[in-house]
């Protein structure tokens, strides 16, 4: 079975056999060796991580238990707010600033004993999927530093995939975290909507938006997961009551379980051969495990990447619109009118993507268009929520691929904006549905870099999700053997 490093950090540390100082040193030498090759953080956290490292010794010494998460190094993607750290977006527009509180997620594994090692880089505020729209600069794949990581969360996917922390927080609005894991050879999971706190998350869509965890296994994904979920009375779309427990199941198989493989994903535009022969393979494997395994159409989910490019835009244009250089952001200096100094300080503050779907989202939103675009794109999206709801009658979870292939060159994709966008093909109908989805690593392509198959659930539906998960990672081919296609 896979081993879960972040579990066994936090049992060695508890149990007084490891320091959390000694552990964060290892970390961090190997931030010191490789970061300058990756980028994955624009901001590395030595001397607060060392100071908390050595609040959980004590806390230890004295014979207090410093949580689930004891001493275990986490890196946080770069729109979570924290208390007196930078936290920038990847973008110019908030270089440097600095947030007065810490989001609900870094505040509760803050809580757990976990310790912040980083900022990590991303597409500006979440906008993309390969991390080369970071004002910053980009983040590349350790697995193949040529290559990219995948986005928006692509920070945090290589963080964990070069061993920088054995956890990482992203946010996942479109596939961000699901895809990175995928291209990074490591567990991603985006929670159901509502079930994860987003208060503190700088916002790009919020009827879309969801933050949850990367780690190198199902078990240290569910572990994180079980830590930052939960109501929340900060966020007014927390839902109310218990949350799943991602970990009540990991250990019970799938005997009996019903699986469906989505057809139009499988089918979806873009898909490589040896992801797609990956999916089925995986789908194999659940079946000789005792799972039924059939084929499904979830019909609406072939509309999912139109509607979400319309909606997404329009709530970000929305959310953006506050950073105009007088209540929020990077002020322009020289205009010669108020008018100006808007214009002056948007230009300067975003980067082209952002632009782009700040246009795209006006456009949707505008007089006479309303209707048409944004209005039909919520009705798709009404569409794609009750396919989903037909087939999980039928279904305890769905299996598709997570990406279209393995990670591209750097560069490959960056002039060809809907060419990126299909990146998202298989990711985007959960979000729309508001359901949970995760990327479990599945062998390699003919690059040998890492393929990942996607499970989804229904709306709280973790449990069953993380079970499904666990039985594909112990299942998995080897770490980088192909997947015949």
């Amino acid at each position: 079975m896979t081993a879960n490093p972040a579990a066994d950090i936090a049992g060695a540390i508890r149990r007084g056999e490891k320091t959390a100082s000694g552990v964060l040193e290892e970390h961090l030498a190997r931030v010191q060796a490789r970061e300058p090759e990756i980028h994955a953080f624009n901001l590395v956290l030595e001397e607060n991580a060392r100071d908390t490292a050595a609040q959980i010794d004590a806390a230890v010494a004295r014979g207090v238990d410093p949580g689930p998460l004891a001493g275990v190094p986490i890196a946080l993607k770069d729109n979570l707010c924290t208390r007196g750290v930078p936290t920038t977006c990847s973008s110019r527009m908030l270089a440097g600033w600095r947030p007065p509180y810490d989001a609900t997620v870094v505040a509760r594994v803050t809580a757990a004993g976990a310790v912040a090692i980083g900022k990590t880089n991303l597409d500006e505020f979440a906008m993309g999927s390969s991390t080369e729209n970071s004002a910053f600069g980009p983040t590349r794949n350790p697995l193949d530093p040529s290559r990219v990581p995948g986005g928006s969360s692509g920070g945090s996917a290589a963080a964990v995939a070069a061993g920088f922390a054995p956890l990482a927080l992203g946010s996942d609005t479109g596939g961000s975290i699901r895809q990175p894991a995928a291209l990074c050879g490591v567990v991603g999971t985006k929670p159901t909507y509502g079930v994860v706190s987003r208060y503190g998350l700088v916002a790009f869509a919020s009827s879309l938006d969801q933050i949850g965890p990367f780690a190198r296994s199902v078990g240290d994904a569910a572990l994180l997961f079980d830590v930052i979920a939960g109501h929340d009375p900060a966020d007014s779309t927390s839902l109310a009551g218990a949350p799943p427990v991602a970990s009540a199941a990991l250990e019970h198989g799938v005997d009996g379980l019903r699986v469906g493989l989505v057809t139009e994903l499988v089918g979806a535009e873009g898909l490589s051969g040896e992801v797609v022969a990956g999916t089925r393979a995986a789908a194999e494997a659940l079946a000789s495990a005792g799972a039924k395994v059939e084929e499904v159409s979830v019909p609406a989910t072939v509309y999912g990447l139109s509607a979400y490019y319309l909606i997404a835009p329009a709530e970000a244009s929305s959310n953006l619109s506050r950073y105009d250089g007088v209540r929020y952001g990077h002020r322009a200096t020289g205009a010669a009118d108020i008018t100006d100094m808007y214009i002056a300080s948007r230009s300067e503050g975003f980067g082209p993507e952002v632009k782009r779907r700040i246009m795209l989202g006006t456009y949707a939103l505008s007089a006479g268009y309303y209707d048409a675009y944004y209005g039909q794109a919520q009705k798709v999206r009404t569409l794609i929520i009750r396919d989903f709801e037909v087939a999980y009658q039928s279904f305890d979870v769905l299996l598709s691929p997570t990406a279209p292939g393995t990670a591209f060159p750097l560069g490959a994709k960056t002039a060809d904006p809907l060419l990126m966008y299909l990146n998202d093909v298989c990711t985007i109908p959960s979000n729309l549905a508001g359901h949970p989805a995760m990327s479990v690593p599945w062998g390699a392509g003919a690059d040998g870099l890492p393929l990942g198959v996607q499970v989804l659930a229904p709306a709280l539906g973790e449990t069953v999700m993380f079970q499904v998960a666990a039985t594909l990672e112990r299942l998995a081919p080897a770490a980088g053997r192909k997947v015949e296609s």
